[in-house]
């Protein structure tokens, strides 16, 4: 009998995204990746759909705290490249370079070391979500300013109604799953 066929990458997500209504405030349904994060399966082809393509075109990967952090972290490992942490403001010692902007319900700062990219290593910005582009137009440009060739950014999923694409402009985009 022959077996079903393997979900798409886009499935997988889909399937293990949880919506949380009114979080952080009413009216948002936050996507939430934490199920995806639990299944070693699907967290693996979700690694792996992201290394596609990227390696031996990435020195590093940079990613955003704080689910950022854990898929860059996992990528970077998988890739066999370093890994850079992108910050909330005051949570790194040492010399740090910061760059503030607006989010969908408020503000932030994000910081990272002065010394964290040697100059023209190329480097994915990688994050959980592509929302309204706040996040990670602040991130590529901070992330620029120390020195990295910025190649790209991905995302786990990418939230198109919000627009973050349109605001990241010809930077290119990849998204393993797209909310329309």
């Amino acid at each position: 009998m022959p077996h079903p066929p393997e979900p798409s990458l886009d499935e997988v997500v889909a399937a293990a995204l949880r919506d949380v209504p009114d979080f952080p405030q009413p009216g948002v349904v936050f996507k939430d990746i934490t199920p995806l994060l639990a299944d070693p399966v699907a967290f693996a082809r979700v690694v792996e759909g992201l290394a596609d393509g990227r390696r031996g075109g990435v020195d590093l990967v940079a990613g955003v705290e704080a689910r950022g952090f854990v898929v860059g972290a996992a990528l970077a490992h998988a890739m066999g490249v370093g890994f850079v942490p992108v910050r909330k403001a005051g949570k790194l010692p040492g010399d740090t370079v910061a760059a503030t902007y607006d989010l969908e319900y408020g503000s932030a700062t994000i910081e990272v070391h002065a010394d964290a990219v040697p100059a023209g290593e190329r480097v994915v910005l990688v994050d959980d979500v592509l929302a309204t582009g706040g996040t990670a137009l602040a991130a590529w440009d901070l992330l620029e300013r120390v020195g990295a060739d910025v190649v790209g950014f991905d995302c786990v999923v990418e939230l198109a109604f919000l627009g973050g694409r349109d605001r990241l402009g010809e930077r290119p985009v990849r998204a393993l799953h797209v909310v329309a």
